[in-house]
């Protein structure tokens, strides 16, 4: 089911006409319709689908993820959905064995029936893969982080990098001049979630409390603290207790900015 179909089923069932969520949202009727029908070319902006997300009682987030999904390129979106429907079937799989206690030999035939990939084994990323470019980071002060609600792996924007064998790397275009001279405003980091981080190295940084960003070298000083050291010594370093991060993550490529 589209997008427009799922807003205007939605719209149905809660007896609205175009006209009332034309009011509601500021957007305009023939427009609306358009949307519902599919005539549009691209998928509506964030601004309208959080509002309809509201006017027509969704869960939030849940239409704008369905339009970041549309947008894919065709191979892309194809092969996310594959591997989306993959995942649901390993869901139900494990669903049957913690409620029914199934035997190897129903497991066996469970999983040839339904045709499942039971290959563990990560293919490695080919040279030229596409990495999807998620945000800014700020090489300064941290900053509100957000992934813009992509699945992993999907984005806007992509950059090309070398075979590095992790299929969630990630790359950010980065913001201030603390990481100079090795790292300047304007150039593309790519980091990997799989790489081990050890002290001193340049890591994208995510913290809980509260919920941002920063790239900085990260130091482990004891059991309890991190240190993030800028490269610019015009900036002082800061220490950081350990349960305030909820990510590292180390640079492995960079892309300058010429």
């Amino acid at each position: 089911m589209s997008l427009g179909q799922i807003i205007r089923q939605r719209r149905e069932q809660l007896n609205l006409t175009l006209d009332e969520v034309a009011v509601n949202t500021g957007f305009s009727k023939p427009y609306l319709s358009t949307i519902e029908t599919g005539k549009v070319k691209n998928p509506p902006g964030d601004t309208l689908l959080q509002k309809l997300e509201t006017v027509l009682q969704f869960d939030k987030g849940l239409l704008q993820h369905i339009a970041h999904v549309e947008r894919m390129p065709s191979d892309i979106r194809r092969d996310y959905e594959a591997i989306d429907a993959q995942n649901r079937k390993f869901k139900q799989i494990i669903k049957n064995i913690v409620h029914h206690k199934v035997s190897s030999d129903q497991l066996d035939k469970i999983i040839n029936e339904d045709d499942i990939n039971m290959d563990t084994d990560q293919p490695p990323l080919k040279a030229g893969q596409l990495v999807p470019v998620i945000n800014k980071v700020s090489a300064g002060y941290p900053v509100d982080f957000d992934d813009m609600a992509y699945p992993v792996g999907f984005a806007d924007d992509y950059v090309r990098c070398l075979d590095i064998h992790d299929p969630n790397v990630f790359a950010v275009r980065v913001v201030g001049d603390s990481m100079e001279p090795k790292f300047f405003e304007g150039d593309i980091v790519i980091f990997s979630p799989a790489a081990q981080v050890n002290s001193g190295d340049d890591c994208f940084v995510r913290f809980t409390r509260p919920h941002e960003s920063t790239f900085k070298r990260v130091f482990f000083e004891d059991d309890k603290h991190i240190r993030l050291q800028p490269r610019n010594d015009k900036y002082p370093p800061a220490i950081i207790e350990g349960d305030r991060i909820n990510g590292l993550y180390r640079a492995v490529i960079k892309y300058e900015k010429l």
